[in-house]
């Protein structure tokens, strides 16, 4: 089977919204992020999760008519295999217009390939434990996407929740993910709602490891987030003039440095998070 890599390659936000809060769903929306997620796994207790599947497919057919013409793509986080609401949940996201489903808690490839089998859409796969993270490059063969879910994951070692403990992991699903020839994995969330210097830093800091996407949850982190994911003008800038410098040579001097292939594809990697950033804001 081949896999599809939705959210597509240029998705850089994510934004959840509790799936029992359908009147949350139309802020969402407009938030400007790329993507939805609507959350049926840790934002719900466990007394509401039956309501909240079974009032999704209403709720999102009449946001999907009213959204206008740019909508953001919708994920349904489920509820992890195993679960006393998996199966239900796997069964719902048939029938629901979503573009992808995240498997929270994803340890297995096996999950992976069972969870696309039964609900029908790609998946993104969410490593929070030391087992997924240690299965990462098999489960990145079978996923269509990985994202890390750093919170769970530090508390599953017991380790901080800071770059330098979680560097090891995050360049792992960076490694892993390009093995697979899956986009850039998608980073985890910051708890810190208005403190837009600390996503920021923590956004640059995913990047420059390699990330191409951040979970966040909270209408308020989309404008500091998606500064974050550009570029500076000085990098852009520079970017631009080295691609006008080499045009179709192979090898050139520019300014005493010797420009050729990787650096040059370094400079258009830059050149589309530009893009990334000026599509999502039109």
């Amino acid at each position: 089977m081949s896999k599809v890599p939705v959210p597509p390659d240029d998705m850089a936000l994510a934004l959840f919204v509790p799936a029992d809060r359908p009147d949350r769903f139309a802020k969402a929306f407009a938030a400007g992020a790329d993507a939805v997620v609507i959350d049926l796994e840790d934002a719900v207790a466990e007394a509401e999760k039956d309501r909240a599947r079974q009032g999704l497919l209403a709720a999102l057919q009449d946001l999907m008519r009213s959204a206008g013409a740019h909508k953001p793509h919708v994920i349904i986080r489920i509820n992890g295999a195993g679960t006393a609401w998996y199966e239900r949940d796997i069964q719902a996201c048939r029938d629901l217009p979503v573009s992808a489903v995240m498997l929270p808690k994803a340890e297995y490839p096996e999950d992976i390939l069972s969870c696309r089998n039964s609900s029908g859409k790609p998946v993104l796969a969410l490593i929070e434990s030391a087992l997924g993270l240690h299965h990462a490059v098999k489960i990145a063969a079978v996923a269509d996407r990985l994202v890390f879910g750093s919170i769970d994951f530090a508390a599953d070692l017991g380790s901080a929740h800071n770059r330098e403990a979680l560097l090891l992991a995050r360049s792992a699903l960076v490694v892993a993910s390009r093995c697979a020839g899956l986009p850039p994995p998608v980073d985890g969330v910051t708890t810190a709602v208005h403190d837009a210097a600390l996503i920021a830093g923590d956004i640059r800091h995913a990047v420059s490891l390699g990330f191409g996407g951040k979970l966040l949850i909270h209408p308020a982190q989309v404008s500091a987030a998606r500064e974050a994911f550009m570029p500076d003008p000085e990098e852009l800038a520079a970017a631009r003039r080295l691609i006008e410098a080499v045009g179709d040579q192979a090898v050139v001097n520019l300014d005493g440095m010797m420009v050729d292939a990787p650096v040059v594809m370094r400079a258009r990697q830059v050149l589309r998070r530009a893009g990334q950033g000026k599509s999502a804001q039109k």
